[in-house]
């Protein structure tokens, strides 16, 4: 197309491409859906692309052949609070009185446990504080409530317990009172509900600390936030999960302020992550840049279609192609070197070459991304050099996907005490989760710890 020569000429065709650069933009915005976003599925617009349907495979539904079995689990003799034993009286070929004792051949007894919840689940004890008039001089003595006892009226495992209702299974306190009352016959205040969470805060500060410290000196972590209420102000909710704990952090900012309230001011070991500035405060070697998130990105290059689709489909390839390769590592198939003597040997350098190729791209905005992975390409493989290192941050994200629906039933928190409850339980029952430990007995504990002036159980085990 022939350059105008007139002034008035060249404005217009400068406008022009202007107004076609932010047409395409408006497209590109409107066509963003879940696989070419960070937009969740909840939110994808009625023309986004329906979920891929698996094709079916012929088989019966449920375990197929060679499955583990998931058999029914007999709880332990401290458990059953009844036995019921079924003696035969006769025997069944000739009719013979059998003895009541067993015999040294005789085989083990078969079991069947059931369960049944108790009319009245709640242990109520009742303190008396009795008067006695002396019989001597007419003095009358009264036997006085013991201070600790008449400064609660719930016991360790029930607070535990109500706690756990709000803060990990993210009942209103509404419904928790409404629960006391129908299933446990125990009528609460919704003021009580409130007290029993700061408490159960409070008991579980020094845990926080403890996963808090051991989460910032691990050599690996996942980290990532999410968007949080507190009071109406937007605030923001970080989380950094390793293999065995995990610590959440309620702060007003999402930049470096957030971080460094998370991690400490100097981060150390790898965080994998996405793309977010913030992140871009640590060096290169540190970083491990989320492949579920440049899928999305490579998909969104697709959408886009013109000269960015070819770049995306490159793109979309070779990540298919890496994950292929990192499942046979993941289960065992093939070992680290196998899989690093492939990527250096191609999968790395066509990476590179397509990456160079979508930087001199006409879509700027593909342009501009590519651009950006070729300054940070030593963090897209970190993963497979450093063991404990994932190529994606899913285990960040799992980890706030519980506090995600906790936020859109409780719109936030009120106070400042509210926000230490959040990040203070989430802490402590993911990590718990992580460590397959029992999250009440936990609780429990703590809230005894708590009353007694005692130090709290350890949160990391010691294995």
């Amino acid at each position: 197309m022939r350059r105008p020569r007139c002034e008035g000429c060249r404005q217009l065709l400068k406008r022009l491409q202007a107004l076609e650069a932010e047409v395409a933009e408006l497209r590109a915005r409107l066509g963003q859906h879940s696989g070419n976003s960070s937009l969740p599925p909840s939110a994808n617009p009625p023309a986004a692309p329906k979920p891929v349907v698996k094709e079916p495979t012929g088989r019966a539904p449920g375990g197929q052949p060679g499955h583990p079995a998931c058999l029914k689990q007999r709880l332990p003799p401290d458990r059953v609070s009844r036995v019921v034993p079924l003696l035969p009286p006769r025997c069944r070929h000739c009719q013979a009185a059998l003895p009541a004792e067993p015999g040294p051949h005789d085989p083990a007894p078969t079991w069947h446990q059931r369960a049944e919840l108790a009319a009245q689940p709640v242990v109520i004890t009742e303190f008396q504080g009795h008067a006695r008039t002396c019989p001597a001089c007419g003095t009358v003595t009264a036997a006085a409530i013991p201070a600790a006892e008449r400064a609660r009226h719930l016991g360790p495992r029930l607070t535990a317990a109500l706690a756990f209702l709000t803060g990990r299974c993210h009942l209103s306190k509404r419904a928790v009172e409404e629960l006391a009352e129908a299933l446990l016959g125990l009528p609460l205040a919704l003021g009580t509900v409130s007290r029993l969470e700061r408490e159960v805060s409070q008991a579980l500060a020094a845990a926080h600390a403890e996963a808090q410290a051991a989460v910032r000196q691990a050599p690996a972590k996942h980290v990532d936030e999410t968007g949080w209420k507190q009071a109406g102000r937007t605030c923001w909710l970080w989380a950094a999960v390793t293999e065995t704990a995990a610590v959440f952090v309620l702060h007003a900012s999402r930049g470096a302020a957030g971080l460094q309230a998370l991690l400490g001011e100097a981060v150390t070991g790898v965080l994998g992550s996405d793309r977010w500035r913030v992140y871009e405060r640590l060096g290169v070697g540190q970083r491990q840049l989320c492949w579920a998130h440049l899928r999305r990105d490579f998909q969104a290059m697709v959408d886009r279609g013109g000269p960015a689709a070819a770049v995306g489909v490159d793109l979309l390839i070779l990540t298919g192609s890496l994950f292929s390769l990192w499942y046979k590592v993941r289960d065992g198939t093939h070992g680290r070197r196998w899989f690093q003597r492939h990527l250096e040997q191609a999968l790395r350098p066509d990476f590179a070459d397509v990456l160079r190729a979508g930087a001199r791209c006409r879509c700027a905005k593909t342009a501009a991304t590519c651009r950006e992975l070729l300054a940070w390409e030593p963090a897209l493989w970190t993963f497979a050099y450093r063991a404990g290192v994932e190529p994606t941050n899913n285990a960040a994200e799992r980890a706030l996907r519980p506090a995600v629906l906790w936020r859109k039933g409780s719109f936030g928190c009120h106070s400042e005490g509210g926000c230490r409850f959040v990040e203070r339980l989430l802490t402590v029952v993911h990590t718990l989760r992580l460590q397959r430990r029992a999250v009440l007995d936990y609780l429990t504990a703590a809230v005894v710890a708590h009353r007694s002036g005692l130090p709290a159980p350890t949160l990391l085990s010691a294995e």
